[in-house]
């Protein structure tokens, strides 16, 4: 009983951990919309081989399925990065009040 209340508690982190990667990647986009970046006719194509293991431990480690959506995202955050704690910074007192953050 023991070892299924721990492995519990690990997945659960381990999903509170994805859900928090998933989270920033919003929000690196959102930044990137802000900035007009996201903006525009999709007419820019970059290609480049790469090591399987790479690709698959960043799409396992955001959840995303897409080749396309996974570049997108890594320009977005090498784009917007060094934005992103004073955007998050910005953000304090826009969370609703009768938010449920369960807990």
């Amino acid at each position: 009983m023991r070892g299924q209340a721990q492995k519990s508690h690990a997945q659960r982190s381990a999903s509170s951990s994805l859900s928090s990667k998933r989270g920033k990647l919003k929000d690196v986009l959102v930044i990137a919309e802000e900035r007009g970046l996201l903006r525009g006719a999709r007419t820019k194509v970059v290609r480049g081989r790469m090591p399987e293991a790479l690709v698959n431990k960043a799409k396992a480690r955001t959840g995303i399925k897409s080749d396309t959506d996974l570049l997108e995202v890594a320009l977005a955050n090498l784009a917007v990065s060094d934005d992103y704690p004073e955007w998050l910074l910005s953000r304090k007192g826009t969370v609703r009040q009768d938010l449920d953050l369960e807990f």
